[in-house]
């Protein structure tokens, strides 16, 4: 272990996010976060940390009972797929967490049952009646004045009365003493903006009393002395962060709380920061156990001018974003278009501009043009031929400049502007070959030792530059390294400009890294997509655009099977009543046409998780179709299958595929596909009417 006095080297690291409500898939938004806190997590892993980085689920509560009963399952099945479907998105994205924690897990929630007994059992929660204004979606009672325009102050929907009996916390007990921590701690509330809403809004006027259990539904943790009751939201799902390490409430921890408790960063968004910043201290103080060191309150990443909503119809999925563009694209926009306390905004037109701009040329380029030249005047090698000149200096300058203030804005959690300081390497770099003009000094043989020179300190610097891009897009800094045949730079190596050994070789042909987009045949293409889910949904009856529903697509042109829905449950399925959709007319009916199709060849989609193409036989004529049904159908399931296709339907791209029809299937209430097929043996092409 290393010696020096400020030295990282195996301290340990405890860092959250918050954990994911299961009431549907959650969009990109949501996403967001898992992203930025892995990108944190990886950067203390290579400032020598030990870090432990957990993430999860929040599975109880009214709002998912009511889910499950409107799919026809059980709450257990519906939170099991949403579940998977949640960490599927997080293993996408490439996130390096250490512990998935679900609220359902059994020993999550024998301690759960143990801490209410604990702070009941010390008199800090009492029996009482609650009656107020309840928002379901939020889960939360309010008063008329904390109301805004008569709604939730936090989601601005409606809310309702309600009056049962319930177990209180006694916040006031503890208020005093957590205002006294916030002003002896000013870095536990993050941003400072957060902290003044906290201690003026909620704080300084008075707490009141915290409803802590429920009797109007049932999924929850019971309290096992008086079953009626189940564990109210918050001290369920706040309790995670300990229990995630092993903490009992008994007093026989696990060894990874000792080691990682108190967590170093509660990684949250900021419409949860009351219950992060006041309820879970004031619970972590009744437990007698030493507080996190920050909360930090992220802002929002909007689509548009407005918040993401289902209701709202303007959602963007991490999944669909991940076809077009990549997973580092997508990792890199999310991370870059935040400011550490202003909300974003991602829109598909800024996707492909920073795509073109910042990806293709800034980056891409760069890596391509240096490679390329040194193949083209040195076959590959590249040396140090020790022909300095001025201009090298300020390139090596901006360089190590900015691993310095890249590292800073990371212990800031200022995680766009280290960002911008990476980027900022590489537009050196491409400056650098501006002023040097490597293909002039090709031309004179007598200028090669400063032609290499020019090369071998782009290569070291475009090194230093993707060694330090590692923790934000690891798969591009993996592929640039490997083309460079370079080493990746420790942090402390990063210090140094000149550790590429001369007389190393580089790749022959230089990988594109990211090519550029037309932004009219992005948004054409988001056009179809969008139109083939609508007529989908209308043709399969299975549109269910806010998620309530176990499935969230149809297969077809549109190819979208991987819906925040149930698992399936044992036996014969309940029988399922659709929303009826407005009546239309048998000439509305007759402009489909549905023939039957052979299936003779069908392979998956690279780079997507849900899309299998077939080529499907319709009479004489051979057709595409791209379908979202790899969740239920392996290819070679699919070979030799007659099945049932919409065949006018308007053909569309779907992952650069063109889809030239559409295959009919049943969806049932757990989200499982079963493909439409005729009960007899039919010839390929015959009509169905």
């Amino acid at each position: 272990m290393c010696q020096e006095q400020n030295c990282k080297c195996k301290k340990p690291y405890y860092i959250t996010t918050a954990i994911a409500y299961t009431s549907g898939k959650p969009h990109i938004g949501n996403t967001y976060e898992i992203v930025l806190a892995d990108s944190i997590a990886r950067y203390k892993r290579e400032q020598g940390y030990d870090v432990r980085f957990q993430t999860g689920t929040d599975e109880h509560g009214q709002k998912i009972e009511l889910k499950a009963a409107e799919a026809g399952v059980t709450p257990q099945a519906f939170v099991d797929q949403v579940a998977d479907q949640i960490k599927q998105i997080w293993d996408m994205m490439n996130t390096s967490y250490d512990k998935f924690i679900r609220t359902t897990d059994k020993d999550h929630e024998a301690q759960v049952q143990k801490i209410f007994k604990k702070l009941y059992d010390q008199g800090d929660i009492y029996k009482g009646y609650y009656e107020g204004l309840y928002c379901t979606p939020c889960e939360s009672f309010f008063t008329e004045s904390q109301l805004v325009d008569g709604k939730c102050p936090d989601c601005g929907r409606e809310v309702q009365p309600a009056k049962e009996e319930a177990y209180f916390f006694k916040m006031s007990k503890y208020a005093d003493r957590l205002i006294a921590h916030i002003n002896q701690h000013p870095e536990f509330i993050q941003p400072v903006s957060r902290k003044n809403e906290m201690m003026n809004n909620f704080l300084l006027p008075g707490l009141q009393d915290l409803c802590v259990s429920r009797t109007s539904f049932t999924w929850g943790v019971p309290v096992d002395f008086d079953p009626r009751h189940v564990t109210y939201v918050w001290l369920d799902a706040l309790t995670n962060y300990i229990t995630g390490l092993g903490y009992d409430a008994d007093g026989s921890h696990g060894e990874l709380f000792g080691k990682y408790w108190p967590a170093d960063l509660h990684l949250i968004g900021k419409d949860i920061i009351r219950f992060h910043t006041i309820y879970w201290p004031i619970f972590l103080m009744a437990l007698d156990i030493p507080l996190p060191t920050q909360v930090f309150g992220h802002p929002w990443l909007l689509q548009g001018d407005g918040k993401m909503s289902k209701s709202r119809g303007n959602v963007l999925y991490a999944d669909t974003l991940v076809d077009f563009f990549g997973v580092d694209a997508v990792r890199y926009f999310v991370l870059h278009e935040m400011p550490f306390d202003n909300d974003g905004v991602i829109s598909w037109e800024l996707m492909v501009e920073r795509m073109n701009s910042d990806l293709a040329n800034i980056l891409g380029n760069l890596v391509n043009r240096t490679i390329s030249m040194s193949n083209k005047y040195f076959g590959g090698l590249v040396r140090d031929g020790g022909a300095a000149e001025e201009v090298d200096a300020d390139l090596k300058q901006v360089v190590l400049e900015s691993v310095k203030k890249a590292d800073a804005k990371m212990d800031e959690l200022r995680v766009a502007d280290a960002i911008s300081e990476i980027f900022n390497i590489f537009r050196r770099c491409n400056k650098y070959i501006d002023e040097t003009m490597p293909w002039a000094l090709a031309k004179d043989e007598a200028k090669k030792d400063r032609l290499a020179t020019v090369l071998y300190n782009l290569v070291e610097a475009i090194t230093i530059g993707a060694s330090l891009l590692e923790s934000f897009m690891p798969e591009t800094s993996a592929k640039i390294l490997a083309q460079l045949n370079a080493s990746k730079r420790t942090l402390a190596d990063m210090g140094t400009f000149g550790l590429y050994p001369s007389g190393s070789q580089v790749t022959g042909k230089p990988e594109i890294l990211f090519a550029r987009m037309d932004v009219k045949e992005v948004l054409d293409k988001v056009e179809a997509m969008h139109a083939a889910q609508e007529a989908a949904e209308q043709a399969a009856g299975a549109g269910n655009a806010d998620g309530a529903k176990a499935g969230d697509a149809v297969s077809g042109a549109a190819g979208n099977a991987s819906g925040a829905g149930a698992a399936g449950t044992a036996g014969e399925a309940a029988p399922i009543d659709v929303e009826a959709k407005p009546e239309i007319t048998y000439e509305d009916f007759a402009k489909l046409q549905f023939q039957v199709g052979e299936i003779i060849a069908c392979e998956e989609v690279k780079k997507s998780r849900k899309l299998l193409c077939s080529q499907v036989k319709i009479g004489s004529q051979v057709r595409q179709i791209v379908s979202g049904i790899k969740s239920c159908y392996s290819p070679e399931e699919m070979v030799g299958k007659k099945v049932m296709v919409v065949t006018n339907l308007k053909p569309a791209k779907l992952a650069g595929l063109m889809s030239e029809g559409m295959l009919l299937c049943a969806e049932d209430a757990e989200g499982s596909l079963s493909l439409m097929v005729p009960e007899k043996s039919m010839p390929s092409g015959a009509e169905i009417c």
